[in-house]
């Protein structure tokens, strides 16, 4: 039996080397680049054990989910944890980061979700990172959903640990990730003990035994069919540009949004402001007295192809995610959506529109 996913010839030094630079030409940046061979969750998780330690006093914003698994990390590596966190349906603003550096100076790690998936918030990392820059701590941020969703650009924002995955907006696997590393980081990781080492969560292993290396000789065997999907993915951005990938994801927030509000039953944003609405998904509450996952389910068994979810946890009752990332990230996948939850909502005996929301949605796609 043949099949084109085996039988494959070894991935190369060179090959894997070369796919690490054209993710740090997708993230404009000039700092190293280590693709993990695991999901985000790998390097998020290194990259905060590498740097952290009983001597950190790290500021950890919690906006989401994500937020809140930071923060358990940091303090089991033994830091000091601020927390600061704001409502999910909001974002966090650069004056909240600055208030907090006033009152703890003492502040020299900064952890940040870019854009939340889970509650369809996003950050404004530009402005932040100014203020993080000025303060002199080290900033940590996940990126992960907003690649390939709107701009993530580490070096001029000042990020000295980026974290991103292929699996949302830019369509790709979900089974490896990748890390931008500044000097700063490494630096951290070199005088902090407790770093991880010969640790499949070692970032310093990648250091000292690839990058310093001349990245000759991978550490182990590459997860190759992740590695070759990873390039193609990149590849496919190359082609089309970056931007208009960025457009259709900001065109598909922005019909979903507009499509919600139409359609009417009581159905809301989560995401109160626009501006802080991220363009990887459109989260929506659900109308007083129903839930959300039921709502969800009924859309389901109306199209099962729409890419449409409820929160996670506590959020099931009352939370709908569009999740209109990648392939999904269409005027189709939009129209589908609306329809689907209209079926729903219409059943609950509530009053919708959905031809005008299929019209909303049609004018606010840019």
């Amino acid at each position: 039996m043949t099949h084109p996913f085996l039988d494959l010839a070894p991935l190369g030094a060179d090959r894997f080397a070369a796919i690490e630079d054209r993710v740090a030409r997708l993230l404009s940046t000039e700092q190293d680049v280590v693709i993990m061979q695991g999901e985000a969750l790998l390097p998020l998780e290194g990259a905060i054990r590498a740097t952290a330690g009983p001597g950190t006093t790290a500021l950890n914003v919690i906006t989401g989910p994500y937020g809140q698994t930071f923060g358990d990390w940091l303090r089991d590596c033994g830091a000091t944890v601020v927390d600061l966190a704001v409502p999910f349906h909001t974002a966090v603003t650069a004056e909240q980061i600055r208030q907090a550096f006033a009152e703890h100076p003492e502040i020299d790690f900064v952890s940040l979700v870019h854009a939340e998936a889970a509650t369809g918030n996003t950050n404004p990392v530009a402005e932040i990172g100014e203020v993080v820059r000025a303060h002199g701590a080290l900033f940590y941020l996940d990126a992960v959903a907003s690649i390939g969703a709107e701009p993530v650009l580490p070096d001029a924002w000042g990020v000295d640990l980026c974290v991103i995955g292929a699996q949302k907006a830019m369509g790709g696997p979900a089974g490896v990730s990748a890390v931008s590393v500044s000097e700063r980081a490494w630096a951290r990781m070199a005088a902090n003990p407790k770093a991880p080492r010969r640790s499949y969560l070692s970032l310093l292993d990648w250091k000292e035994r690839w990058i310093d290396g001349g990245r000759r000789a991978l550490l182990h065997a590459p997860a190759q069919l992740e590695m070759l999907a990873l390039e193609a993915c990149v590849e496919r951005i190359e082609a089309v540009g970056l931007d208009a990938v960025m457009a259709r994801h900001a065109s598909a927030a922005a019909a979903a949004r507009a499509g919600a509000v139409a359609l009417g039953g009581g159905l809301e944003p989560f995401v109160e402001e626009a501006r802080d609405a991220a363009p990887v998904a459109t989260t929506l509450r659900a109308p007083a007295g129903v839930v959300a996952s039921e709502l969800v389910a009924r859309a389901l068994e109306a199209d099962p192809a729409v890419p449409v979810a409820a929160g996670g946890g506590a959020l099931a009752k009352e939370m709908i995610r569009v999740n209109h990332y990648g392939a999904d990230a269409t005027p189709g996948a939009v129209r589908a959506s609306l329809a689907a939850l209209g079926v729903a909502l219409s059943e609950k005996g509530l009053s919708v529109d959905v031809e005008g929301a299929l019209r909303a949605a049609e004018a606010a796609w840019r």
